[in-house]
């Protein structure tokens, strides 16, 4: 059966697993980590490298160190978010030319998709070198309460890091499918998942029959661990200026540093009550004089700097029991998932809100792509008895006069599913309608996100409020929007299918694809060269050990000293490929290497 990869592309931490022998597995990067930072760079050599490595040289190459890409996935230039992040981050975000986000690397423009597939391209890198073989599918997840632009931003990710994203499924609902995974489960629970950049909410009906069934969610795409850091950024920054009257803000190695001390002491103050931040050498004043920051942090602080964040929280917790038409006592389990969730408070909030201790049986940083591969082996298997029915994040509907948001399909409308309205027309002698496919919670039409466009044309004149127009919405299982404009006399018809835009034209995508294997061959070759010339710098310096003896054993006949001497040529030849980096070449030396490594080892074990 085809293998099918579970990626969890995570704003701070990404991961992927696999099913095995029908269980599924989380599979360790090289370092033997489960997950792998979401962090991508470029250093001074033009090298891209993404993860542990990323973020280890986050500091010192700050303003080239992406962190955080998947809070701008799928995003317009002028929204508030993207402002918020130009404004605070480390790393230069610029408007691209479709009003699009691009983020420069080395005065080189990259589009978000383009960062997040290569997060995307070193999962996949892992999950082969795991299972030693080639890997084309995906299922990859993302946060609930994405709009359509920002999961087709994904799915272009996917495709740009040379994967088939098979399915795009919502975070809390993996985590859910995870959960009950085999365990012949009937419960209705709550997945709460706060993570590095988003919050979400779903509550779930499982049945023994293995269907998951989302009944309502909710979330907030800019609400993450990422804003408590931030608020400990602020508090670090205002106390500094307090005391030296310099702004930490304005040099960008220090805020990178502010960044990493802030995410660092807020994970250490969920096991300990208080925690020292300690930056030396922080800035140096207008006198050219060294300043230092050192402050203490302690738990009650943490909680006080983000209290409206957690309550904020609770309040979309509050309104999804709401549009589940349940109570609290309905939930018989709530799911903490993702890495906010070990902050002692947030636990405390939860179990207030929910009256119950929340479960802790799953790993808050491993189930979601645990639940992502289950559904990648459930696409493939046609023996796999699950059904996952899941739910529009938000309300889809068109455009009516006076700019308001006429809702069609609700938000939390189990999908596929279809909804016809008619309407009439708002002018005398209308001949066309223009039908604007919007998506959102917004009453006001500009406030929703515009999906698509189409005009109807060629109805007959009449005076207004005459002529009706019947709308159909069409959503299918993978989320496709299909919308339909009649004229109910004539049966005139024009319709759409809603294509989601990333930003990015099919010709830039093919592009990225391209530079993405060029890279990807690149990396695979940098790799086979190191293997080699770590074998080759072995056996030369096994060789080179043993020379004293065998030249001593040997020195006498002619025999002798011409093997040396071969032996010294092989030696020399061999370093001379290793500095050249000529693959080939250091791949022949090997052999020639190994046979005088053991025709040494032979002439000292004789004596």
């Amino acid at each position: 059966m085809e293998k099918v990869i579970g990626i969890d592309l995570g704003t701070t931490n990404s991961c992927v697993a696999i099913v095995e022998n029908g269980s599924p597995v989380v599979i360790p990067n090289r370092g033997g980590y489960k997950t792998t930072p979401s962090m991508v760079a470029v250093t001074e050599a033009g090298k891209r490298i993404v993860g542990h490595i990323a973020k280890r040289q986050a500091i010192t190459n700050a303003e080239n160190t992406v962190y955080a890409a998947k809070r701008l996935i799928g995003r317009k230039w002028n929204s508030p978010q993207v402002k918020n992040s130009v404004a605070t981050s480390s790393y230069r975000i610029v408007e691209g030319p479709h009003a699009d986000v691009r983020i420069v690397l080395r005065e080189k423009e990259y589009s978000v998709p383009e960062i997040s597939a290569m997060i995307l391209q070193e999962m996949k890198v892992i999950a082969e070198d795991y299972l030693g073989e080639p890997v084309k599918k995906a299922v990859v997840t993302v946060p609930a309460y994405f709009n359509d632009n920002q999961r087709q931003a994904t799915k272009d990710a996917g495709e740009i890091a040379g994967l088939d994203v098979i399915r795009i499924i919502n975070e809390p609902t993996a985590a859910a499918l995870a959960y009950g995974f085999g365990r012949n489960l009937e419960k209705t629970v709550a997945v709460y998942d706060f993570g590095g950049g988003t919050f979400d909410i779903s509550i779930l009906e499982i049945a023994q029959n293995g269907v998951f069934k989302v009944i309502a969610t909710a979330g907030d795409t800019f609400l993450g661990g990422e804003d408590i850091d931030a608020r400990v950024i602020d508090w670090l920054v205002q106390g500094f200026k307090t005391e030296h009257n310099v702004d930490l803000r304005q040099d960008r190695m220090a805020l990178q540093r502010l960044k990493d001390a802030a995410e660092k002491a807020k994970c250490e103050l969920s096991a300990v009550r208080e925690t020292e931040i300690n930056l030396p050498f922080i800035i140096s004043s207008g006198r050219n004089e060294a300043l230092h920051l050192q402050r203490t942090l302690d738990r009650k602080t943490l909680e006080e700097l983000s209290a409206d964040l957690v309550e904020r929280t609770v309040e979309i917790c509050k309104q999804t029991l709401e549009d589940a038409k349940l109570e609290k006592k309905d939930v018989e389990e709530v799911i903490l998932v993702g890495g906010m969730t070990r902050m002692p408070k947030i636990q405390e909030a939860v179990a207030q809100f929910f009256d119950r201790e929340p479960g802790k049986g799953v790993h808050p940083d491993e189930v979601v792509a645990l639940g992502a591969s289950i559904q990648g082996a459930a696409l493939v298997d046609d023996k796999q008895e699950m059904i996952l029915l899941d739910v529009t994040p938000h309300a889809l509907g068109i455009m009516t006069f006076g700019n308001f948001f006429e809702e069609l399909i609700p938000a939390n409308t189990t999908v596929p599913t279809h909804r016809t309205k008619v309407f009439t027309t708002s002018r005398d002698n209308q001949t066309a309608v223009k039908i604007l496919v919007m998506q959102g919670d917004s009453e006001k039409a500009e406030e929703n996100e515009l999906l698509g466009e189409f005009i109807l044309t060629g109805l007959r004149r009449a005076p207004k409020g005459t002529v009706e127009v019947e709308v159909t919405f069409e959503i299918n299982a993978d989320g496709i929007v299909s919308v339909r404009a009649k004229d109910l006399e004539t049966s005139l018809e024009q319709s759409i299918q809603v294509t989601a835009t990333s930003g990015l034209t099919r010709d830039e995508i093919s592009s990225m694809i391209q530079n993405a294997q060029g890279e990807l061959l690149d990396r695979r070759a940098s790799e086979e060269f190191e293997t080699h010339r770590q074998e080759a710098e072995k056996l030369i310096a096994e060789i080179e050990r043993l020379f004293p003896q065998v030249e001593q054993i040997v020195a006498t006949s002619d025999f002798g000293r011409d093997a040396i001497d071969k032996a010294r040529n092989i030696v020399d030849r061999a370093k001379q490929a290793i500095a050249r980096k000529d693959l080939d070449a250091v791949k022949e030396h090997v052999e020639g290497l190994s046979r005088t490594q053991r025709m040494f080892k032979g002439v000292v074990a004789r004596t």
